[in-house]
């Protein structure tokens, strides 16, 4: 096989963007949290740490749901013969041990928070992905504990990361639920056991929904505690409209919803990074 196209997939296998976006969110924890000015190593130090981490989580995964991938996503880069399976899962081991050589010199909290991340990680697939709603939560936690890590790197965990991890994990359970409906078929064939399967796309879209609901009446928790100011509320409103839409149209149209969700999520981020700027301003 050509370089290019091999490189390409080994590149592929991290899914660079959702890598690269984790450690856009550890940053975005540490400045939240407020320690981000005055630790600057330590902020580089986390969201490089969670691209690796992420990385390696995704290539792992690629490597346990090979077989999966053949019917659910074919173009995916082992299933199409662009990087070997175990190619990948070396790969996945060498950029986890490049997270681990960044997290040792952090604080002992963002340490732990690195451990039971990584943990789930390596075991995300082989226990957790099968077994109805238990690998939604634990990749609603994993995304949820990037705020949390960051903000721990610079020792700085309160209250403004706290809400801000309820929110990215309760938004990223909806996220997950609604990919797994697109998924039924795929999981089907493999045997597992997910919630769509378990309980009907119906209800599980349901569950979902409230999940999301729950998220929004959470999402002005921080201004009226008088953490953040009216910045943030102007921003985190139009993100809450945005993802209750996404999960409306879910019932019909789970993958449009799903990207429209992940939009939002990323809307719900960025007014805890406007709040943060109109405090330090």
């Amino acid at each position: 096989m050509d370089t290019v196209a091999s490189v390409r997939g080994y590149v592929e296998l991290t899914r660079p963007g959702n890598a690269a976006a984790a450690g856009a969110l550890a940053a975005i924890g540490a400045f939240v949290a407020g320690g981000a000015a005055d630790n600057p190593f330590a902020t580089v130090a986390a969201a490089l740490a969670t691209v690796f981490a992420v990385a390696a989580g995704n290539a792992i995964n690629d490597y346990f749901d090979r077989d999966i991938d053949r019917i659910n996503d074919p173009d995916r880069p082992i299933p199409r013969g662009a990087v070997p399976p175990r190619a990948a899962l070396a790969f996945s081991l060498a950029l986890f041990a490049g997270a681990v050589g960044l997290v040792l010199p952090l604080p002992v909290p963002a340490i732990a928070i690195a451990a039971v991340n990584l943990v789930a990680l390596v075991a995300y697939t082989e226990l957790f992905k099968g077994l109805p709603g238990v690998g939604n939560a634990v990749v609603a936690y994993l995304g949820g504990s990037t705020f949390l890590f960051g903000a721990a790197a610079v020792g700085a965990l309160g209250p403004a990361p706290g809400v801000l991890f309820a929110l990215a994990a309760l938004s990223t359970f909806t996220r997950e639920i609604i990919k797994d409906v697109e998924d039924i078929a795929g999981d089907r064939e493999e045997g597992l056991n997910t919630l769509p399967i378990a309980v009907g796309s119906r209800r599980a879209l349901a569950l979902a929904a409230a999940l999301l609901v729950l998220a929004v009446v959470l999402s002005p928790v921080p201004y009226l505690r008088n953490t953040f100011g009216l910045p943030y509320l102007a921003v985190v409103v139009p993100a809450d409209v945005v993802m209750l839409y996404a999960a409306a149209d879910a019932f019909e149209r789970p993958g449009h919803a799903q990207r429209r969700l992940k939009i939002g999520m990323f809307l719900a981020a960025a007014a805890f990074v406007v709040g943060r700027l109109g405090v330090v301003v």
